[in-house]
């Protein structure tokens, strides 16, 4: 996952140069990662005493609260991107120990359907609703693309490829940003009142929320089944971000009507941390894993998306997002809302709600 970090600099003359300057060079990440930890540590146990609510949806909350009322140092930085990156991909990792691979191939393949027509819905809305805007064709694939696979992390995978101005990757990151925070708290709620069972709203939310972290911190907001759904299913739409970039350097060439296609590392697209999903739920899967030792992990990687989560609040600068393009935004709005629905829709005629 990538997740926006528009992290707005405060200068404070009481800092001290030197101070400063011995934890950027010796422990650059520790400032930002004791300040992430302390909300973390504050939405744990607001989630805990408010279960219907969640530890994650907590995190982003406080995390939204402090960035844009207190401000975040540039110290701090490092540490948050740390915890809004790497710590997130630890704790899927560890989510896949809890999971059987068994589980794993029968819930993916289950998905097919709903993510196929998804995906092919977010790039054919963002086509015809895109020129509806007016909104240059770059800025359409890259919310489409951003919209279809998985947010901010498509958009940098496809940047290279497209090679769009910097003010449109920045737009397309904004928007999809400002929806993945709007389903964290919006899609639990939405899922009780159309009564969806742990299943249907795994497979919604893992089909039709942007972002790996906005995903299954949705899904474990609604329930542990519908989490553990929501994330395979986001897994298994992941993977198609190699396709798509396929596809796209074939398109870029064909239009600039070169021989020599786009660069575009394979290896540095593809998600790994999936495979390491992949590789947990197969020592499961093999019983050598103590049964005592399941409810740590659990605990561990639950406490570890709150973290993430907790650095993606403290990521967002709603003045950023606010001054994004309305037109951008209402694109990202339009494609989004055509997703959840086709979605609904797909899982409705399957009878898979």
């Amino acid at each position: 996952m990538l997740a926006y970090n528009p992290v707005r600099t405060v200068n404070s003359p009481a800092t001290s140069i030197s101070h400063q300057g011995l934890f950027r060079k010796k422990n650059s990440l520790i400032p930002g990662l004791l300040l992430t930890l302390g909300i973390t540590m504050i939405a744990w146990f607001a989630g805990k005493q408010f279960p219907v609510i969640g530890g994650p949806v907590f995190g982003i909350i406080l995390g939204i609260i402090y960035s844009n009322a207190l401000g975040v140092r540039t110290v701090m930085q490092p540490g948050i991107v740390f915890s809004s990156k790497k710590i997130l991909q630890w704790s899927v990792i560890l989510l896949g120990f809890g999971l059987s691979f068994g589980q794993i191939v029968s819930t993916g393949g289950e998905s097919l359907a709903v993510t196929f027509v998804t995906v092919s819905v977010a790039f054919i809305s963002a086509l015809l609703l895109g020129k509806i805007l007016g909104i240059h064709g770059k800025l359409r694939t890259l919310i489409g693309v951003g919209t279809a696979i998985c947010g901010g992390s498509a958009i940098a995978a496809v940047t290279p490829i497209i090679k769009p101005e910097d003010h449109e990757t920045a737009y397309a990151i904004s928007t999809i940003f400002l929806f993945n925070i709007i389903a964290v708290l919006l899609f639990p709620a939405l899922g009780h009142m159309l009564q969806l069972s742990d299943y249907g709203f795994g497979l919604w939310a893992g089909a039709a929320i942007n972002d790996t972290s906005s995903v299954v911190a949705a899904g474990y907001a609604y329930s542990q089944q519908a989490g553990d759904y929501a994330t395979i299913v986001k897994l298994t739409r992941a993977t198609l971000i190699i396709p798509i970039c396929l596809f796209l350097v074939f398109l870029e060439a064909w239009r600039q009507k070169k021989n020599d296609m786009p660069d575009v590392a394979l290896a540095k697209i593809f998600p790994w941390f999936i495979l390491w999903f992949l590789v947990a739920s197969g020592i499961r899967s093999t019983g050598l894993l103590p049964e005592a030792l399941l409810p740590w992990l659990s605990g561990a990687a639950k406490f570890m998306i709150i973290m993430a989560l907790s650095a993606i609040g403290l990521s967002t600068n709603l003045r950023k997002i606010v001054s994004t393009g309305t037109r951008a935004i209402l694109l990202g709005l339009g494609v989004w809302v055509a997703v959840a629905v086709s979605a609904l829709l797909v899982q409705y005629g399957m009878n898979q709600l």
